[in-house]
């Protein structure tokens, strides 16, 4: 059985106008080529320095590209991304009569702006629409679902100007291109691949006890080793060291147990 949630968390910019693939292109970190209708691509805008600033989906439908967004950084966004313009022929504003849907379990329902989402198949489908699709589950019941897989969710699992996109698996679910050219904060992107200088990882953890807040400090031995992020029941996302991701960990009142997925390239 497919399962439907609208998401209000998130809401939808559109950048429209003859040049928004190739504005776009040299601003995040994917190849926005690739956005097509059926075909999402994942993608993220960093600062200069490498470091990230927001992710969201790129959908390609007509002469506009949309991006599927986390709500409450898009009066970030809209201007942050505008200042980049200079002579380039496009528009970005919010499209605010847009709404984001996510579908899993089983096929989508009919929807003329729909895609997988481009991370993991089992993450489901990607929805936008101007009309209410029918639903017949939360946004908990997403939620549940998306840390179910280890799948990172905005500012709730990464902090703006701080954290580093393979540290929360950026290149093993397909939200970095290796080929596409430059692009704002590739230097760094590329130096943590080539030259092995992830040193912690965002990665899902089993919770035995009350769940701990976000930014719980995470010990291992006493020894801080890293701190919580969004959680849900007993399931939880956190950002850990690479030397204690074997090992049961203590925060708050909590131990945790991280629970490395299948498509996770750790050591």
């Amino acid at each position: 059985m497919t399962n439907v949630a609208e998401l209000p968390e998130r809401g939808v910019i559109e950048i429209g106008g003859v040049d928004r693939v190739s504005f776009l292109q040299g601003l995040v970190s994917n190849d926005v080529a690739e956005a097509a209708p059926g075909r999402a691509v994942w993608a993220a805008f960093l600062t200069p320095q490498g470091k990230w600033l927001a992710d969201f989906f790129v959908h390609a439908d007509g002469d506009r590209l949309l991006l599927d967004a986390e709500r409450a950084q898009i009066g970030m966004l809209v201007p942050r991304v505008q200042r980049y313009r200079l002579r380039a022929k496009v528009t970005v504003v919010p499209a605010d009569g847009l709404r984001v849907y996510a579908a899993w379990g089983g096929p989508p329902p009919e929807n003329p702006i729909v895609a997988p989402d481009p991370r993991l198949p089992e993450a489901g489908w990607r929805l936008l629409s101007t009309t209410p699709i029918p639903t017949d589950a939360t946004a908990g019941d997403y939620d549940a679902h998306r840390l179910s897989l280890g799948l990172p969710d905005g500012s709730r699992d990464m902090e703006p100007e701080k954290s580093i996109l393979l540290e929360a698996g950026f290149d093993e679910l397909h939200g970095v291109s290796w080929s596409k050219g430059c692009y704002m904060g590739q230097e760094l992107t590329a130096r943590t691949k080539y030259r092995a200088l992830i040193k912690r990882r965002l990665v899902p953890v089993a919770i035995d006890g009350i769940a701990p807040a976000p930014f719980t400090p995470v010990f291992k031995d006493g020894i801080d080793v890293g701190t919580m992020r969004s959680s849900r029941g007993q399931t939880g996302l956190a950002v850990i060291r690479l030397d204690a991701i074997h090992a049961k960990l203590a925060c708050g009142d909590a131990t945790l147990t991280p629970v490395i997925p299948s498509w996770m390239h750790v050591s």
